[in-house]
């Protein structure tokens, strides 16, 4: 295992941090308060920093992809190989910055590797760990380590990609709100990998696994399940989860008509304040751009019979499921933290600020090859049909004209990011620009925009080794488990086929062409 490094802990640093957070945060404040751009990731300017300077400092900083205070030079998240079970930490590249994502690949090379720990960089130490069984699920599993790359900070990292199954807890926290204390939280997710299914919490939780009863809980819900009706909208929405549901207001129900969810919006900002007393809010923003919107801010629930005010919260911290470890859920992690009180809302929006400045799912830089890291657009070469891109509609993938005129979403559907092959790293594997870990894979030979779940057929699916275009032009695709059947076009829709064979999409007319690619720059800027 690496060596661990240091948390701000010594008191005159962490004073000297503060006072320059105080500064910092005063002219991000200023900045947004004028209409000018926030600064830069610089230091004192991080989260937790933030957060200190205005007296609500973190007592939770849970980040894959970057430190949240300008000292920390700790561990991130520990990864477990497959091929041996050795572990490994993995920290920022330098004090305050991005996480060093080569040296998870390094470390998990010619094998597979799933996420243990999350550490907590403040000084409370309320590291997460895979979650064991509770009142409502069995055990959970860990994440596939390279589930989720994602750019940040111009560098390619991790994010943590939750499915069905899985979770993250901490029952024997320090520092966390108990008994109708003042906290607040945020998570940077995704509206693009979300279900309707309990729950996808990140927050304060029971410290016994078990549904112990109405305001027990004060967690961050972001997903598409409405559990009072009415919601606006498809969702997802950002709720509350303070036990026996999720709330979007004091009578459970959304009462805010404009709310319809923030969409397929690859990052989110989801924040939840609560005074545990007679209070809570809810805001959500772009993690891309923009401010903050607040969707709610009035008392706390009066429905369920009541038990919400005063709140009941144990101090617990879940990641990815309900309190009683209701695991049905999915969802995209990247970034939160847990204060102690409530933080202003220019502290928020300061913290929002930095946040966008961060460029999550920027562009990787690399355009038009078959390098990992690389962003292309794949064009037919049959005849009929060389305006025509492979994209990804409704889940599925097909080809269709894209020009300079194509909207906006269009391009980006049509817009890929290659990544190392997840089954073999000698071949490649498609990753959508605009659903963050979604990968083109085919099930039935029919090929599919799905979410990498972690599993070895997942893998074998979604990887493809490139070979000189059968047509004799441009490049061809095998399948890495169907090695005889290739990436192919037919009536407008994806298939991994063979030369001939027993379905329409097998049809040896036009198969080398149909088969053929071309590698282009990527649509989506």
């Amino acid at each position: 295992m690496a060596p661990r490094r240091t948390r701000p802990t010594s008191p005159a640093p962490r004073l000297r941090t503060a006072l320059l957070a105080a500064l910092s945060a005063l002219v991000t404040v200023l900045a947004l308060a004028i209409g000018l751009p926030g600064p830069a990731q610089a230091a004192g300017s991080l989260p937790c920093d933030v957060y200190a300077s205005t007296g609500t400092p973190c007592v939770a900083a849970h980040s894959l992809t970057r430190a949240l205070y300008s000292s920390y030079d700790g561990p991130l998240y520990q990864v477990k190989r497959a091929s041996d079970g050795a572990t490994t930490d993995v920290g920022p590249l330098a004090t305050g910055g991005y996480a060093n994502a080569a040296a998870q690949d390094s470390f998990c090379s010619g094998t597979t590797c799933v996420i243990t720990k999350i550490y907590d960089q403040s000084p409370r130490h309320n590291d997460l760990t895979v979650e064991g069984a509770g009142g409502a699920g069995a055990a959970d599993v860990g994440a596939p380590a390279d589930a989720l790359p994602v750019t940040a900070g111009g560098h390619q990292v991790y994010g943590l990609e939750i499915s069905a199954g899985m979770g993250y807890r901490d029952d024997s926290t320090s520092g966390v709100a108990t008994n109708g204390a003042a906290e607040g939280m945020y998570m940077v997710t995704s509206g693009t990998h979300v279900n309707g299914r309990c729950c996808f919490d990140y927050g304060n939780a029971e410290t016994n696994n078990k549904d112990t009863g109405n305001g027990h809980m004060d967690a961050i819900n972001f997903g598409t399940e409405c559990w009072f009706s009415p919601c606006y909208g498809k969702g997802p929405w950002v709720q509350a989860d303070l036990e026996n549901g999720l709330f979007e207001s004091d009578s459970g129900y959304s009462k805010n008509s404009s709310d319809t969810g923030t969409g397929a919006m690859p990052f989110v900002t989801a924040l939840l304040k609560n005074n545990g007393q007679d209070h809570f809010a809810l805001k959500y923003g772009n993690a891309q751009s923009g401010g903050l919107t607040t969707t709610y801010s009035g008392g706390e629930p009066t429905v369920n019979g009541g038990g919400y005010s005063p709140m009941h919260q144990e101090g617990a911290i879940v990641l990815g499921t309900g309190g009683d470890n209701s695991n049905g859920s999915i969802g995209s992690f990247f970034e939160g933290v847990m204060t102690a009180g409530i933080p202003t809302d220019a502290a928020d929006n300061a913290v929002q600020s930095d946040i966008v400045s961060v460029g999550y799912g920027a562009s990787t830089g690399a355009t038009g090859s078959l390098t990992p890291g690389s962003e292309i657009s794949l064009r037919a070469t049959t005849s009929c049909c060389t305006s025509d891109y492979v994209r990804h509609q409704n889940n599925a993938a097909v080809i269709s004209p894209i020009s300079s005129s194509s909207s906006s979403l269009d391009k980006n559907d049509a817009t890929w990011i290659v990544r190392k092959g997840l089954a073999d790293a000698s071949c490649v594997s498609f990753e959508s620009r605009n659903y963050p870990g979604d990968y083109l894979r085919h099930y039935n030979f029919h090929v599919y925009r799905q979410p990498m779940d972690g599993t070895a057929q997942f893998r074998a699916d979604a990887t493809f080794c490139p070979t000189a275009g059968k047509s004799g032009t441009g490049t061809s695709f095998a399948s890495y488990n169907y090695p005889s059947k290739y990436l192919r076009h037919y009536d407008y829709n994806l298939y991994v086929a063979g030369d001939g064979g027993s379905n329409a999409w097998d049809s040896t007319s036009s198969w080398a062409d149909d088969v053929s690619w071309a590698v282009s720059g990527p649509w989506a800027p």
